[in-house]
């Protein structure tokens, strides 16, 4: 056959032509053009893709900086959301659509100012300074050349000079700024009644009629979400110290091997007299102040009990002079150089002659010596007993963390082998939703996650999501051994999972009888409070009782006035006064009483700050309604893929849970 098709290679050619032609017309270029191109597009900027494979990227790029950021507080189901994917996908559009307008515009950059900002990059730096070795050694960590990472460097200035002008230009008025200072500034006098609604508790009655109609017409808000109770091993320093003895051999050995940390060195008191020489200073002035200190040692020297005097009336040590130039107790190592060597070298009582330091000229004594000492072994046995147990706990730790990974692994159908294995005790809760751990009242099992002691390490996201993968929640297996800690190490099995489902009444009677009951006393407060403001500002000039002090407000400065009584004063007209407002905070009802009006005090430093920082919001504000511009300008558009993938559906690097 094939020698067939090599004697008639024409009419073959001509026979496969007479199939595929047709085919086009059939299916169409485009068609074959999608099947040798097939990866989805999610937005074209001019008529450019931005494809999923772009996009997925950048996603796991983005998500990996989440979990190097967050560490054991990254929670997949907290950053992986539509709202983040659709930034991300705006994001690319952006980037994309500033590149074609740099692009567009011949935007460039010089030599010398890629020099210069790659100079300024503190990790390429060596003391303060650019270095070339540096440089390159950073780059290879990152598997760039130089060549490489200049082209990308010099690309991102030039995107980024399209809106620096925007943003640089941004500029709000003093006028505008002081404006603002002022109304931030402003000085409100206020005193408050406060109607708290606990104090309408006992006027409010419920009945289980009340009860149930409630609960028949809110029944999405008392749906539990999908539960599991747990089983779980918990690995950690207690574990591992379990039963762990210290002989007295081990106690005497260690204190002797570690005498030097039991003890204490020789320390030595001493006092000063120090003459100061600038570092500037001519030859005339040291010699002068060497003069000084030479005739200061003589008198020192000839009368060593009046040394604290000498000082108080000459040295210029502003810390030490008012205490007789006395330093302390001094140790080996708190002091360098000549001073030290000299301190150490001194009888107790001796003086020194003239000692120079950076700091100037001194004369030293030594006021009192301890000699060495070692702390005996009755004093520091508990301290020795608690670091050989942690050595032996960290050893025991260990040998028992691969132990654990092991058996899990070889056996993930239940956590007793482990447990029995190790010395551990399986433990158990329940109320572990994908989201978090329910209230006490609403977990399934003895042992609520919420009221538990390691409720902190069953709310950990990588738990949570071992938990709910398929292989945890479908087939109950052992999940891995999660690390919460350098020193704690967790197991966790599902034992039970609880669908979705609506409380029964008897379970939340009590919680509607207490919400409805708050609800009520609530109204009623601020009916109460309502009655007495139209009574009070009828007649404002008087001061009802049962009002606090006086007390001075502003926006800056709340003084602790909750935000919703706060903002209802300084909205407050200012005119007539005093005048009467009421306002609810939380269930309670707040009436204030606004007695007087100053202005602010406008601060040039605060005026210039707020000023820059409007500029900053401004020039945010322009750049947005460009971009915006831009898009329109470039024709992006965002394709109906592109909610696919904003959604998360058929994303295979989602992760699961």
């Amino acid at each position: 056959m094939f020698e067939l098709i090599r004697s008639h290679r024409r009419w073959m050619q001509f026979i496969l032509l007479v199939l595929i032609v047709p085919s086009f017309f059939l299916v169409g270029i485009q068609g074959y053009d999608s099947f040798v191109s097939s990866e989805p597009e999610l937005a074209t900027v001019a008529g450019q893709p931005i494809t999923r494979g772009e996009f997925d990227n950048a996603y796991r790029n983005q998500l990996e900086e989440f979990r190097q950021q967050l560490g054991t507080r990254y929670d997949p189901a907290l950053v992986d959301t539509p709202a983040m994917r659709e930034q991300l996908l705006n994001q690319l559009i952006d980037q994309r659509l500033l590149a074609r307008v740099a692009a567009d515009n011949r935007f460039s950059v010089s030599d010398e100012t890629l020099r210069n900002t790659i100079a300024s990059i503190p990790q390429v730096q060596d003391n303060g300074r650019f270095s070339p070795e540096r440089y390159r050694q950073v780059l290879a960590a990152q598997g760039m050349t130089p060549t490489m990472f200049e082209a990308g460097l010099r690309r991102d200035l030039a995107i980024g000079r399209v809106l620096q002008p925007v943003t640089e230009s941004a500029r709000v008025p003093s006028t505008v700024a002081t404006a603002i200072e002022t109304a931030l500034t402003q000085e409100r006098t206020v005193q408050l009644r406060r109607f708290d609604a606990a104090n309408y508790r006992s006027q409010v009655s419920i009945s289980p009629e009340d009860i149930k109609a409630w609960y028949d017409a809110n029944q999405q808000q008392l749906t539990v979400p999908e539960q599991v109770s747990a089983q779980y091993l918990l690995l950690d320093e207690a574990a591992a110290s379990k039963d762990i003895q210290v002989k007295d051999e081990d106690i005497t050995s260690y204190y002797e091997q570690n005498q030097s940390r039991f003890g204490q060195t020789e320390r030595r008191r001493a006092s000063h007299i120090m003459i100061q020489v600038p570092a500037g200073a001519s030859d005339a002035d040291r010699q002068a102040a060497r003069a000084k200190a030479e005739s200061l040692a003589q008198q020192a020297a000839a009368n060593p009990a009046g040394f604290a005097e000498l000082a108080k009336a000459n040295s210029q040590d502003a810390g030490s002079a008012q205490k007789g130039g006395d330093l302390g107790w001094l140790a080996q190592g708190m002091l360098t150089g000549e001073l030290e060597k000299t301190i150490l070298s001194l009888k107790k009582d001796q003086v020194s002659g003239v000692v120079e330091s950076p700091s100037g000229l001194h004369i030293i004594k030594v006021t009192d010596i301890q000699p060495p000492a070692v702390k005996p072994l009755a004093e520091v046995r508990d301290q020795i007993v608690t670091e050989i147990r942690k050595q032996i706990a960290a050893t025991r730790f260990a040998e028992m963390a691969t132990k654990l990974t092991e058996i899990v692994y070889e056996q993930r159908d239940s956590l007793q082998p482990a447990a029995d294995a190790l010395g551990l005790k399986i433990r158990s809760a329940s109320g572990i939703t994908r989201q978090g751990l329910l209230p006490a009242d609403q977990a399934i099992g003895a042992d609520p996650a919420s009221k538990s002691s390691d409720a902190e390490a069953l709310d950990n996201p990588r738990v949570r999501q071992a938990l709910f993968s398929s292989e945890g929640l479908r087939d109950k297996l052992n999940s891995g051994v999660i690390e919460l800690a350098s020193d704690k190490l967790l197991v966790v099995r599902v034992a039970e999972v609880k669908p979705q489902h609506v409380s029964p009444l008897d379970k939340v009677t009590d919680s509607i009888r207490d919400r409805l009951t708050n609800e009520r006393a609530a109204e009623a407060a601020r009916k109460a409070g309502d009655e007495a403001l139209k009574t009070w500002s009828a007649d404002a000039a008087s001061l009802p009782e049962g009002f606090g002090a006086s007390t001075v407000v502003s926006r800056s400065q709340p003084q602790d006035l909750p935000q919703p009584v706060l903002q209802a004063v300084m909205r407050q007209p200012a005119q007539p006064l005093p005048s009467y407002i009421g306002v609810a905070d939380g269930d309670d009802y707040v009436v204030a009483r606004l007695d007087k009006i100053e202005s602010g005090k406008v601060d040039a430093s605060g005026v210039e700050l707020l000023s820059r920082q409007l500029g900053a919001a401004w020039g945010g504000a322009e750049n947005a309604a460009i971009m915006k511009t831009l898009r329109t300008q470039y024709e992006v558009k965002v394709l109906p893929e592109a909610a696919t993938v904003i959604q998360g559906a058929d994303n295979p690097d989602a992760p699961v849970g």
